[in-house]
């Protein structure tokens, strides 16, 4: 059974421009996946849990999508391990 698709995704094609620097704040083990963007703050809540990377994975995915770009082209520089994350567009 493929995954439902998300609803009201903002449009984030302003940061798809090389070397932008993306702060987003992760909510890992949510409920449903969805993506806000409030005030010059990207929240992302997933449903992978933060183990193995999964969580940012799935982060990966989401910010790409709304983005409008491939998903290999965003770099997690900090917050591996952290709720606040900093992606890099590199394509």
């Amino acid at each position: 059974m493929a995954k439902p698709k998300l609803r009201n995704v903002p449009d984030l094609s302003s940061y798809a421009r090389s070397g932008t620097a993306i702060p987003v704040k992760v909510t890992p083990k949510a409920a449903r996946d969805s993506i806000a963007s409030d005030k010059g703050m990207i929240r992302i809540a997933v449903t992978a849990p933060p183990e193995n990377g999964k969580a940012n994975d799935a982060v990966r995915r989401i910010l790409a999508m709304a983005m409008g770009v491939a998903p290999s082209d965003l770099i997690l520089k900090q917050g591996h391990s952290a709720r606040d994350k900093l992606f890099v567009y590199a394509p």
